[in-house]
């Protein structure tokens, strides 16, 4: 493997402390859905902001306005329970340390998220400071796992995606790196074990990321500060 030249890390959950309950939001959700659309379609597989969007579609396809009314009332719920979960976390120990240990030592270093910036914002005021990039969902058109959120993220710190690591706590964040051609790493950190991201087969696992970055230290891709 080549020297990694930057990492890009998700924030919940591998920065962070997860704290939004994902499977209220789609309670929630739901709950509003049936009251513009019922019986809701059966799409139970897909993330809350992409379940969002398919009901909207469905909407639209009879009523535009209906669909973005019921597009806006959604991400004003998403919204408020991601700033509420924010109020209530707190960043991991070692995330200061690791991030300032890496930029001693000359390894860039990002932050995307699909989480909203206001949320992120309101747990690390200083979040623009703290990494060389932070990309939310508002910052791109195309949220991981599509390519684009980290695509981005390097273009604005200048490294290329075969030269950089995607980091994450999740098999999305995973699926995110490989589909942009990065290396991926999976720390569990977040609600996955680590047998469970191996199933998605990055190159590197660990509990967490100070572990990771020990690990790519001890291989020699990233340098020792």
């Amino acid at each position: 493997m080549k020297n990694i030249e930057a990492i890009i890390f998700d924030f919940d959950g591998t920065l962070a402390e997860l704290t939004i309950d994902f499977d209220e939001m789609k309670k929630r959700l739901k709950a509003l859905g049936s009251a513009f659309l019922d019986p809701l379609p059966e799409k139970n597989d897909i993330p809350a902001l992409e379940w969002v969007d398919f009901i909207a579609d469905c909407l639209s396809a009879d009523d535009p306005d209906l669909g973005k009314e019921f597009h806006t009332r959604c991400r004003f719920l998403i919204i408020t329970m991601e700033v509420e979960a924010a109020r209530n976390g707190k960043l991991f120990p070692f995330t200061c340390e690791i991030l300032s240990s890496l930029r001693n030592s000359g390894v860039k270093t990002g932050i995307i998220t699909r989480n909203t910036a206001s949320a992120v914002r309101e747990l690390v005021p200083d979040i623009d400071d703290i990494s060389g990039c932070f990309l939310s969902r508002e910052d791109v058109q195309n949220v991981k796992p599509h390519p684009e959120h980290l695509f981005k993220a390097l273009e604005k710190i200048g490294v290329s995606a075969e030269n950089s690591l995607m980091v994450g706590d999740h098999p999305m964040d995973i699926e995110t790196g490989k589909r942009a051609g990065a290396m991926t790493a999976g720390v569990a950190t977040g609600r996955m074990s680590v047998e469970e991201l191996k199933k998605s087969n990055p190159d590197f696992v660990a509990a967490n990321c100070s572990e990771l970055i020990q690990l790519l230290e001890k291989e020699g891709l990233v340098l020792n500060n």
